[in-house]
Order: C-alpha cells, then sequence, then structure tokens
C-alpha cells in the first residue's frame, strides 16, 4: 500500500472510531454538543449586536450633522435665504433644505413600518427642516458646539437637534456591550470546555479496554488520540451548526416583531447578519471548542501516550 493510500485507511479508521465514539455514548454527546451551541449562540448574539451597534455609530461617525428645524409659517423664498445663510457659516459644509413634504415622505418610506403612524391625519405635523453638514476639521465636538451656538437665535430658526450626547452615551453603551460578550464569552466558553473534556473522558473510560490493548499491540500515539479529537471537533461542528441556525431564526424572528425597537437602538441602519465569512467562524469555533475540550481530557487521563 503507498504512503497515500495508508494515510487515506488511517483517516478513515479515525472518523470511523469517532463516529462510534459518538454512537456509543449518544446523550453525553448530546449535552456536549447542547452545550457549545448554547455557548455559542449566546457569544454570536452579542457579537451580532455589537457589530451593528458599531455599524451605528460608523455611520454618524461620517455624517456628523445638525438639524435645524424651521417655524411654521416661513415661505418657500425664506427658506431658501435661511438656507443660504447658514450654508456661509464657518465650518458647514453643504446645507439641504429638507420640506414638510420631502419630511413626510421620507418618514412614510422608513423601513420599519412607520407609515401608519400618520395616515388618518388632515395636516402634515412634521416641520421643515435645514441638514446642516460640518465640514471634515469641525466633525467634532467643539465644532458641533460652535455651529449650534452660531444657529441660536437665528430668526426663521424653532429648534436645534444634534444628538451629538446622544451620540457619546451610544459609543458608551457599545463598549459595555463589547465588555460583556467579552465576560460572558470567557466563562461560557471555560465551562463548554469542561462539558465537553467531561463527556471525551466518559467515553475514554467505556473505551478503555480497547485501547490499552491497541497501546499493547504498538498503536502509536496519534493513532489512538485522533478519533476522540475527532470526535470533540465533530461535536464543536455541529454545536456551531445548531447555533448558527437558532441565531439566523432568531434575527428573521426579531426584525418581524421587533422592527420598531431595533430602530431605536440601531437608528436608520438596516440590520444584517453574519455574511459568509462570519457564519463560518462561528462552525469553526464550535469545532475549536470540542477540539480543546478533546485534548483536554486526553492529557488528564493521559491515555496518548505511546
Amino acid at each position: 500500500m503507498s504512503r497515500r493510500g495508508a494515510a487515506r485507511a488511517r483517516a478513515s479508521l479515525a472518523f470511523a472510531g469517532a463516529l462510534r465514539g459518538l454512537a456509543a455514548s449518544p446523550v453525553t454527546s448530546t449535552v456536549a454538543t447542547a452545550t457549545i451551541a448554547l455557548c455559542l449562540l449566546l457569544a454570536a448574539a452579542f457579537a451580532l449586536l455589537l457589530g451593528n451597534m458599531e455599524r451605528v455609530l460608523e455611520r454618524f461617525g461620517e455624517e456628523v450633522h445638525v438639524s435645524a428645524y424651521l417655524a411654521d409659517g416661513l415661505a418657500a423664498a425664506e427658506q431658501e435665504r435661511l438656507a443660504e445663510g447658514v450654508g456661509a457659516l464657518p465650518g458647514v459644509e453643504s446645507v439641504t433644505l429638507v420640506t414638510k413634504e420631502a419630511a413626510l415622505e421620507r418618514f412614510r418610506a422608513s423601513p420599519f413600518g412607520r407609515a401608519a403612524l400618520v395616515e388618518g391625519l388632515d395636516d402634515n405635523p412634521l416641520p421643515a427642516s435645514l441638514e446642516v453638514v460640518l465640514a471634515p476639521e469641525a466633525r467634532s465636538r467643539d465644532g458641533v458646539e460652535a455651529l449650534v451656538a452660531a444657529l441660536r437665535g437665528v430668526p426663521g430658526i424653532a429648534e436645534l437637534g444634534y444628538g451629538h450626547e446622544w451620540v457619546e452615551g451610544y459609543a458608551r453603551a457599545v463598549s459595555v456591550v463589547r465588555g460583556l460578550a467579552l465576560a460572558i464569552g470567557t466563562v461560557l466558553a471555560l465551562a463548554t470546555l469542561l462539558i465537553v473534556a467531561n463527556t471525551i473522558r466518559l467515553s475514554i473510560y467505556a473505551r478503555r479496554d480497547e485501547l490499552e490493548i491497541l497501546q499493547l499491540v504498538g498503536a502509536g500515539r496519534a493513532f489512538v488520540a485522533t478519533p476522540f479529537l475527532l470526535e470533540g471537533v465533530l461535536e464543536g461542528a455541529l454545536g456551531g451548526l445548531a447555533a448558527l441556525a437558532a441565531l439566523a431564526a432568531g434575527f428573521r424572528a426579531a426584525r418581524a416583531l421587533l422592527g420598531g425597537g431595533l430602530e431605536l437602538l440601531l437608528g436608520y441602519v438596516e440590520p444584517s447578519f453574519f455574511g459568509v465569512g462570519g457564519a463560518l467562524a462561528l462552525v469553526a469555533a464550535g469545532a475549536a471548542l470540542g477540539l480543546v475540550g478533546s485534548a483536554a481530557a486526553m492529557t488528564m487521563l493521559r491515555v496518548a501516550r505511546p
């Protein structure tokens, strides 16, 4: 038999041994797989939320602007002159006039189904506004505050909205979520490793006589250890797939049921799910957890020695 053929035969035997180990202890294997799935589900949910929240911060970083809401009763010509005057202020890159009609159309076109809120109203309740985009060098707290100070008291401007404090609070919330994700993920990963290690250890005890015979007839360390390592990898990969499926179902349900709540949390950024790379990383993380747990079990029992 060629070297390649021998390698394939060893791989087939190792894979068959891993499947045999899973079949021999279905309850413990299911518990280990479910534990990995739960751990990855919670960690991935935090990662998904964190990713979408960071996209909101990126959008605000790229589109720092001040909204100046105009007083009712201003004629179109007065609104245009006011927009030109604001555009000439220091630190202003551009000014966009949003009429009452345009504001209402934006509100109705929101991706979160807000059109029903204005159905049946006789009058348009939304004011006209100026969307003032700051120049790149003025996109800071001081730049925003300087522009707001210049706009206060300008005739025709009824109210200002810039949400700088909200953005800073949102950034702090992102940091809190990131810290919680790291802490919870670490605890869950350690707990999962212990459960997987104990599961593999039970499988090793159940087949200890077989392993001792293999060692007596000269089976090498890799030959004895590989089936158990593969068993952990399979449990972890299955757990990763289960977590991915559950998270995808939960994401679709959340978008269908909590559209308004997601809007409050994520602003106008459309929520997005993991791409192909993220999905593969989730499954790979499960396989890695299973592999490390199996390796830890074999190290504790010292059954992989030559």
